[in-house]
């Protein structure tokens, strides 16, 4: 029986539409993350860190019912393993980020082993970004989020452009938003919402940052670990009133 001929990169290119050729998961350094889709909708979802299980639940159940392509972090911890050292991964989006994610949770690292990790997080950062980031006006990338005591939309108020505090006395519930024209939209919601569009002059390698830098809409969702029907009622208001 004659064998059939591969595939050449020009096909595989002019069919990726297929599901068979999407990839179902799409990792760099330390990070692998499984990829949801659903319909072809712009909107793009992440869940980055591994301990905060409500945001992962709720999230796979959103992609249930709603269109878009969801990124889920696989592993079950908030950091990342890269090259032995420890990494906060919503720190690995720029290399200034990285050194100060590196450092403090390795303090007795060395500037070789620190290096060694910038070298393998450079070799698919920018890939994975590619992935992540939405069309470029058109498309929205939606972080979901679990925060604990230590954090809430008060330590953001401060260095935001606009607050919106419907909901002063439930702190830890959130939308920061880094596109004027969402953040018109989220003022309106029952929730708390912030603006943070300037490109900020302190580069902390997260998401948010890389996203007002580059001009991109980006939306993070911040509930308190273990609240799901407020992160699903919220995760629902914001796909339901966002264009």
């Amino acid at each position: 029986m004659k064998r059939p001929a591969a595939w050449s990169r020009r096909e595989l290119l002019a069919f990726g539409w297929l599901p068979f050729f999407r990839p179902k998961h799409i990792a760099v350094a330390g990070a692998r993350f499984r990829i949801l889709r659903n319909g072809r909708s712009t909107r793009h979802y992440l869940h980055i860190h591994g301990n905060e299980d409500t945001a992962r639940e709720v999230l796979e159940r959103h992609m249930e019912t709603h269109e878009g392509i969801a990124f889920l972090v696989e592993n079950q911890t908030r950091n990342l393993m890269v090259e032995g050292l420890q990494l906060d991964p919503n720190r690995m989006f720029s290399r200034v980020g990285t050194e100060i994610s590196l450092k403090g949770l390795n303090p007795d690292s060395t500037p070789e082993q620190r290096e060694a990790a910038q070298r393998t997080l450079d070799r698919g950062r920018e890939h994975l970004l590619s992935a992540f980031l939405p069309p470029p006006m058109r498309g929205v990338l939606i972080a979901v989020h679990n925060n604990s005591e230590q954090y809430s939309v008060m330590d953001e108020t401060p260095i935001s452009d606009a607050a919106s505090l419907r909901e002063a006395g439930n702190p830890h519930a959130f939308f920061l938003c880094t596109d004027p024209m969402d953040f018109a939209v989220l003022s309106q919601s029952p929730y708390n919402a912030v603006l943070q569009q300037k490109k900020p002059e302190e580069d902390d390698g997260s998401l948010s940052r890389l996203a007002a830098r580059r001009s991109i809409r980006y939306v993070n969702l911040e509930v308190r670990l273990g609240n799901k029907d407020r992160q699903t009622e919220m995760l629902r208001w914001l796909d339901w009133n966002l264009p």
